[in-house]
């Protein structure tokens, strides 16, 4: 569903959709960008540029390239130079949301996780089920 609110880059007034998050005057800046960016990789000679490259010989924002790459406009698998941050540690990656070394430390942190939580279980079991007696010093005198 449309809703109106502000544009995030110049914040003129217009209409959102599932489509667009900016103004139609944002998005055709943003499209030329897109087409200067992207007239500059095809090339040949171009495609090994570095994001630092493709930044400096476009004049283009890198975090306009990285939407770009984001929303999948540019594929990574095409320029070998090119990635975009990991959203843990910020190094650079082609794909996914974060790089092997973080995903493999979550992985150990979950299975952490899951053996102290299996634990824990076996600890309530245990005490669930436990029987205690109780001792009445009058019984014990017979």
């Amino acid at each position: 569903m449309a809703e109106l609110t502000n544009c995030p880059n110049c914040n003129e007034i217009f209409v959102k959709n599932k489509f667009r998050d900016i103004c139609q005057t944002c998005w055709k800046e943003e499209e030329k960008a897109y087409e200067t960016v992207y007239q500059f990789i095809r090339k040949r000679e171009n495609r090994a540029a570095t994001m630092a490259q493709v930044v400096d010989t476009t004049g283009v924002e890198e975090e306009l390239i990285l939407k770009f790459i984001k929303t999948g406009r540019l594929k990574l698998t095409q320029f070998p130079n090119l990635g975009y941050p990991c959203d843990k540690c910020g190094a650079i990656i082609k794909e996914g949301k974060i790089c092997k070394r973080c995903a493999e430390e979550l992985r150990k942190d979950l299975d952490i996780h899951s053996a102290e939580e299996l634990r824990r279980k076996e600890i309530e079991r245990r005490e669930k089920h436990a029987t205690y007696f109780a001792v009445d010093e009058k019984f014990r005198r017979r």
